[in-house]
């Protein structure tokens, strides 16, 4: 591998380890300072929100300047989400910031790939940034934990400039604060990656329509291939199982701490290690799927996703730590033995269909779509009265039905359309042996 590709790789370490640190800093912010419940699970959707309004633009955002500089200015934002929040904006607002400097981050972090490196090394690298990122988010919520934990935070509240009132106070702003830093040096690293040489796509193709224009003339392009793939009798059941699963693991991170906390009455600290404890299981199961699992085999997975939803409800009913352990170990394993194959079916369509750029971005859209609504769903539960077990509980029947709706969707392909969904299986299984 070239010594830029560490560089990249050590700025998305830092980047995403900030990100899921900040999750459960926000959280605690918001608790200690009395928002309700709902709030706290509307941090979710907040964060998704600028992905799902921005999907049609950040890919050619990325595309206009190099992506190391964008990258850059991403954590740049990310940095003044997290000053939004330590000097005075209302947490939810602040957090979707930083959401918007993640959704400009994802297109250019796997975009620069196909820049520095060959095809044969591709591979290679994704399984780098794959393992890295979950590396990143169990550390990052242990990280969050700890930072919020009193030990920690006495030590950098005791921190004291001399003659700046900083407005830190709280266990959480401390924390926060503490995270500006490694944002920025995820910013280092990213004025230390090198420039690919590849000729930058400027977003101002048109003088004569102007920089709205050109840029809204993106948007057709964009829909017409979230159509194409929506159509496709393969790409439509792995971009809905993907999308779900997305959907459903984006909110789980806060649905662990909730569970935690009116179940087995853990602080945030203490919930923060069982929502890593999850992201070990899917790490597994992620790994088992990989030797396991072929292209043209990935639609037999589907039922996983009805036993997650139904675990889901389960989880109410668990009150002891060592009956929990296992059992969330159980959730994300089933989880990444469900997303691998899937994602690599979709992957694998998406190139076919319209090439592996545009076939992310509405992979992006469409995810952190889910992500948005469920979350919503989740704490609108919460502000119209539910108990957090009750949320649970409507929130995995709704996964687990919605599962259903889609293993039953690709059996009526299989009846209707079983010739064509043969031909792209062969297709498939041909690519895999090369």
């Amino acid at each position: 591998m070239k010594r830029g590709f560490y560089t990249i790789m050590s700025a998305q370490f830092f980047s995403s380890l900030a990100d899921n640190a900040l999750f459960v800093a926000a959280v605690e912010l918001l608790r200690t300072g009395g928002a309700p419940e709902w709030q706290r699970a509307a941090l979710v959707p907040m964060f998704a929100l600028f992905y799902v309004v921005l999907a049609p633009f950040v890919g050619a955002f990325a595309d206009a300047l190099p992506k190391g500089k964008v990258m850059f200015v991403s954590n740049a934002i990310k940095i003044a989400g997290c000053l939004m929040m330590l000097f005075g904006s209302h947490p939810l607002i602040a957090y979707a910031v930083v959401g918007l400097g993640a959704a400009a981050y994802s297109p250019a972090k796997y975009g620069i790939l196909t820049e520095l490196l060959p095809a044969s090394q591709l591979v290679k690298a994704n399984g780098w940034i794959e393992g890295l990122t979950i590396a990143s988010i169990i550390l990052g919520v242990l990280l969050g934990g700890q930072l919020v934990g009193p030990q920690l935070s006495a030590a950098l509240l005791s921190i004291d400039v001399p003659k700046i009132d900083t407005g830190v106070d709280t266990a959480a702003e401390a924390a926060i604060a503490a995270l500006i830093v490694v944002y920025a040096l995820a910013a280092w690293f990213n004025t230390r990656i090198p420039h690919t040489g590849v000729e930058m796509r400027p977003l101002r193709q048109d003088p004569q329509r102007g920089l709205i224009s050109s840029t809204l003339a993106l948007l057709p392009d964009f829909w017409a291939c979230n159509s194409r793939l929506w159509r496709d009798k393969l790409g439509q059941i792995s971009l809905s199982t993907t999308t779900l699963f997305w959907g459903a693991g984006g909110n789980l991170k806060f649905i662990v701490l909730a569970w935690a906390g009116v179940a087995l009455g853990y602080n945030t600290t203490q919930a923060s290690a069982l929502t890593g404890v999850v992201a070990i299981g899917t790490a597994v199961g992620a790994v088992a799927a990989s030797m396991r699992m072929r292209l043209d085999m990935a639609t037999r997975v589907i039922p996983l996703g009805i036993t997650m939803g139904l675990l889901l409800i389960l989880m109410v009913f668990i009150r002891n730590i060592w009956v929990a352990i296992p059992f969330l170990i159980l959730l994300g394993g089933l989880g990444g033995f469900l997303v691998v194959p899937m994602n690599a079916l979709l992957q694998h369509r998406g190139h076919n269909l319209m090439g592996a750029g545009r076939s992310i971005a509405v992979q992006n859209f469409n995810e952190q779509a889910c992500i948005l609504g469920l979350g919503a769903f989740y704490s609108l539960s919460l502000k119209l009265g539910l108990s957090v077990f009750g949320a649970i509980i409507v929130f995995g029947v709704v996964v687990a039905g919605t599962m259903w709706i889609i293993q039953r969707w690709h059996a009526r392909n299989c009846r209707h359309h079983g010739e064509e969904l043969n031909h792209l299986l062969h297709i498939a299984r041909q690519d895999t042996h090369h």
